[in-house]
């Protein structure tokens, strides 16, 4: 047999920024190939209802309200489970403001959330998988949601460009370091998706003109679309890559 499935039964999955958009539709789709889910979100409200989703498919899910960005609060959680094989480390953030208005509160702020948390989060859980004993047997995978835009600059973009680039770099040396335990280590870098948060841009019809001529698809991205993928990254099928970009972005880096 050459084709291999996405199945992650046995398998413990610890997802950041899962109660909307893009982190609850990782969350559910890896409950759908089989894996039990540990989400965390800032609003309890959201993760019930994503846990809702989650038990429908026969996989255990377990809840808590943590901004990761609290490093003690996260370190605790993350301390705590039995065990981890799987992190999509989602929660991320973005302010627009042109290069020459950034505000320095905003710019820390971006720091703090998309490099300072996401790194923690990837130690802390990278330290939790190498306590099972097997890992080099059974593997770990890696996901850290990056962006079309680690790879390309864009307008009023300045702060979230250097977070999302650093990402990338990041998980390069993370896959290096890792590779001995067989844990890999990869971005998905999305175009942009409709969620919730994209929702407020799109508001504006230049600004949704300007993407699309972006796009040579054409079309914004489905939050479906960045779930298959990280499904995939997290199983098996995808056991030769790492330290690798999957672009989502409908050739917009290929212009």
């Amino acid at each position: 047999m050459y084709l291999k499935k996405i199945n992650l039964k046995n398998k413990t999955a610890l997802v950041t920024g899962a109660g909307k958009g893009i982190g609850k539709a990782c969350a559910i789709a890896l409950a759908e190939a089989g894996a039990d889910l540990i989400i965390i979100s800032r609003t309890q409200k959201d993760l019930n209802n994503v846990s809702r989703i989650i038990k429908k498919f026969k996989s255990r899910c377990s809840t808590f309200v943590c901004d990761v960005t609290n490093y003690t609060h996260i370190k605790n959680i993350i301390n705590k489970q039995k065990k981890i094989d799987i992190l999509v480390n989602n929660a991320g953030t973005n302010i627009p403001e042109h290069f020459t208005k950034i505000k320095k509160k905003n710019f820390e702020y971006l720091v703090k959330v998309n490099t300072m948390a996401t790194f923690h989060v990837a130690q802390l859980c990278a330290i939790k998988m190498l306590e099972t004993k097997n890992r080099k047997k059974i593997g770990g995978s890696i996901i850290n949601m990056s962006s079309q835009m680690g790879h390309v600059g864009g307008p009023i973009r300045s702060v979230y460009n250097m977070t999302k680039f650093g990402l990338e770099g990041l998980t390069k040396g993370m896959a290096i370091d890792l590779a001995k335990n067989n844990i890999r280590v990869n971005t998905i870098c999305p175009t942009f998706v409709d969620t919730p948060m994209t929702k407020r841009f799109f508001k504006s019809k230049n600004f949704k003109r300007e993407v699309l001529n972006k796009i040579p698809l054409g079309r914004i991205a489905k939050v479906s679309d960045i779930a298959t993928a990280v499904a995939f990254l997290a199983s098996n099928s995808s056991s030769m890559i790492t330290g690798t970009s999957i672009l989502i972005d409908g050739g917009w880096t290929a212009i």
